[in-house]
């Protein structure tokens, strides 16, 4: 076999497996058709990058995982040494194993590809494996085995026993020349996923995330046709799936000018080293490829749709008490907010952190996963009966993974923190890292969680994530911890979902510190950000929305002054900010007024309502050419319906606004279009314009609203309003 041709969902992913060498990507992106034989050799031929001058005397051969040995100077794949040798590689390809048509764990493929090479001289192993979801979203992986025997090809004689230093294992995707833009992500604590973009320059691009809590962290790194946006200009991007340390780079080779994106975990020094028959295996890294950035993330969110573990059962409303209380744990208080979220329909009621034994602030108590007697004198079961009794279900606030050195646990094992021996990191929200990577300090955390699980009606936990890891070292060893966390992490979450199959877990890190396709294989939930000013919240949850479809994202209505931000807002533009997501309420509403409580539980039932459309149809996203203007929503499957959420961010350029093109509906089919209540606010307002069909509703079909489209209404800035789409033939 000389190449592998994967193709799904309008995309092919060549192979050029010829040879010994690492396999070579002669093709990602746009579907090619059927090749055979003589047009896949024509293509790898018009691929080949000639010797040039100052360049060595053979074309250089970019593999999935590169190598200088093939000619590859920039960034390796493999990077490390065995006590100053093997510090290059040239792996020989030993087997090739090619299956279409299977499931991975669940999820439809359209085919998997697994490669595994040996390099005798360095003493390695490596497999890799690329798979190609039916939706064309492609994720590989590396693993590399340390094979070292007693001499190297050196001939110089080494322990039997010697180990590898794994430095680095990235893999690669090569991009073509019109990819010459980059957008990715950055920010902080309450400003997560704010874009930014630059020329694709010679060089490296590179983004890394050294603390495990990446609030100013990429979720993808995208290049693309210079302008691409939502349907336009052609892009690819990837992701790195792992939940620690993780680095993402766009680099362009020179004097070639190949581009590639690549990423992998970024290990510490020292952190993996392989003895003679270990393994280490990087995360996956996903792919993917569009007609516009919308046509690249619908490739996320079928994937992640696919799984087996996606949450299928409708999404509960939720309120949760933290800005209510915070930490001003009553039980009287607590039971009163709760009747008054009954009151407009909310189904799931979660206390937040302060429950537990010594909770009275963020100094003290974290590992003492008991329940305050001093505010619970009976426990939690009372509270628990009266809100399953009110038809709601009950969630409860963890943080597994971290203490307080006030706490019995740390007074009892200071030996269980994440430090080394010689020094304590820093203090970070008044707490440590509890070490996972202790099998008692893992069991201990599994036994109280799952304790307190069995005891009670609880169907939610919110798991928490709230500071960075710094100076993490073990102190039994004083060697690296951040990987080992990761995995005992993951393994901590494996096993209490096995123990708990009907509790939802949500991933939360100071709100959007921890997301990432690593942490959601065990949890059915991300908390987008800790900030919920409905305004910084448009720009958060765009940029979360690429990667993931909205039902995993929690979004939430807070009280009208935002706790965080201080901007007061009306009730419609926070409602219609969390609409579209997980839907939820983060407010004391035994404050809010009888008129905001009733619109409350409209916004609720409209939820109810129309939340199997938000959360299984196609994301629908419209460019604008003013920047005070956000469009989105989503489209039904089979274009019966659509939902739209037209946002006025700030003062528009044009008085009255621009048209509003509408795509991705059915061109031969008639859609009624008119405001959906209680999202038709403007028409509360004397003094808003709004065109003639907003009242009354307008019919046109699904070609005029794409290529002609419609008039929009004018908005107050920092206000939103819903519009509904239903075809009537």
């Amino acid at each position: 076999m000389n190449h592998v041709h994967l193709r799904a969902g309008g995309v092919s992913v060549l192979l050029d497996t010829e040879g010994a060498t690492l396999p070579r990507v002669l093709h990602w992106g746009a579907d090619l058709g059927a090749l055979d034989d003589a047009a896949v050799a024509e293509v790898r031929r018009a691929s080949i990058t000639p010797p040039a001058s100052g360049t060595p005397d053979e074309p250089f051969e970019l593999s999935v995982v590169p190598e200088q040995t093939a000619g590859w100077l920039a960034t390796p794949g493999v990077s490390g040494h065995r006590a100053g040798t093997a510090f290059s590689t040239a792996f020989s390809v030993t087997s090739l194993d090619v299956a279409e048509n299977l499931d991975a764990a669940g999820v439809p493929l359209a085919g998997r590809v697994a490669v595994a090479a040996h390099d005798e001289v360095a003493g390695l192993t490596l497999a890799w494996t690329l798979e190609l979801t039916v939706d064309g979203l492609l994720r590989h992986r590396a693993a590399i085995t340390n094979t070292g025997n007693d001499v190297i090809g050196n001939g110089i004689a080494t322990p039997p026993d010697a180990v590898f230093d794994l430095a680095t294992l990235d893999v690669v995707l090569p991009l073509p020349q019109e990819a010459r833009e980059i957008l990715d992500f950055t920010g902080r604590h309450l400003r997560e996923r704010q874009p930014q973009r630059h020329e694709f320059t010679a060089g490296t691009h590179l983004r890394e995330t050294r603390r495990a809590h990446a609030h100013d962290g990429t979720l993808l790194l995208l290049a693309g046709e210079p302008g691409f946006a939502y349907t336009h200009g052609e892009v690819w991007g990837i992701h790195v799936a792992w939940s620690g340390n993780v680095r993402s780079f766009a680099e362009r080779a020179m004097p070639s000018g190949q581009a590639v994106l690549g990423g992998g975990e970024l290990l510490v020094p020292g952190e993996i080293r392989l003895a003679p028959g270990e393994s280490y295996e990087g995360p996956w890294v996903y792919g993917s490829y569009g007609r516009g950035l919308t046509a690249l993330s619908r490739r996320f969110h079928e994937f992640l749709r696919s799984r087996p573990g996606h949450p299928r059962t409708p999404r509960k409303a939720l309120i949760n008490c933290w800005e209510a209380v915070f930490f001003d744990h009553d039980l009287g208080r607590i039971t009163a907010i709760a009747d008054a979220a009954s009151e407009v329909g909310i189904e799931r009621f979660v206390l937040d952190d302060g429950w537990f034994k010594g909770r009275r602030g963020i100094a003290a108590g974290l590992g003492d996963w008991y329940v305050d007697e001093d505010v619970y004198p009976e426990g939690l079961g009372p509270l628990i009966a009266h809100v399953t009794g009110l038809g709601m279900e009950f969630g409860l606030w963890f943080e597994p993974e971290m203490i307080n050195l006030d706490s019995d646990l740390a007074r009892a094992h200071p030996d269980w923190v994440l430090r080394l021996p010689s020094r304590m990191p820093v203090s970070s929200k008044s707490q440590q890292v509890l070490d996972l990577t202790v099998p008692e300090a893992w069991q201990y955390i599994y036994d109280r969680i799952h304790a307190i699980l069995s005891a009670h009606d609880i169907g939610f936990v919110k798991w928490d994530f709230n500071r960075d890891l710094i100076d993490a070292g073990r102190q039994a060893t004083g060697t690296p911890g951040i990987h080992l966390q990761t995995r005992a992490v993951y393994r901590l979450l494996a096993a209490l979902r096995e123990a708990h199959p009907d509790v939802e877990f949500e991933s939360c890190a100071s709100g959007g510190g921890r997301i990432d396709l690593g942490i959601l294989e065990y949890t059915q939930r991300v908390w987008t950000s800790d900030v919920l000013d409905p305004l910084e919240r448009q720009v958060i949850e765009a940029g979360t929305g690429l990667l993931l479809p909205p039902e995993l994202m929690g979004s939430h209505v807070s009280s009208p002054r935002s706790h965080s931000t201080g901007r007061q807002h009306d009730l419609s533009f926070r409602a219609a900010t969390a609409f579209f997501n997980h839907f939820g309420v983060e407010w004391d509403l035994t404050k809010a007024s009888p008129e905001d409580r009733e619109e409350l539980a409209c916004w609720i039932a409209l939820y109810k309502e129309h939340r199997a459309l938000l959360h299984s149809g196609v994301a629908l996203r419209l460019d604008s050419s003013d920047p005070a203007r956000r469009v989105h929503g989503v489209v039904s499957h089979d274009l019966s319906e659509a939902i739209l959420g037209i946002v006025q961010l700030k003062p528009g350029l044009s008085h009255p606004p621009a048209k509003l093109r509408i795509p991705g509906l059915d061109p031969d089919r008639t859609y009624r279009v008119a405001p959906l209540s209680p999202g038709d606010e403007l028409l509360r307002f004397r003094g808003v314009w709004a065109p003639a069909w907003w009242a009354a509703g307008i019919e046109l079909t699904g070609r005029v609203l794409a290529e002609s489209g419609l008039r929009a209404p004018n908005q107050y800035p920092e206000h939103a309003a819903i519009v509904r789409l239903v075809a009537v033939d």
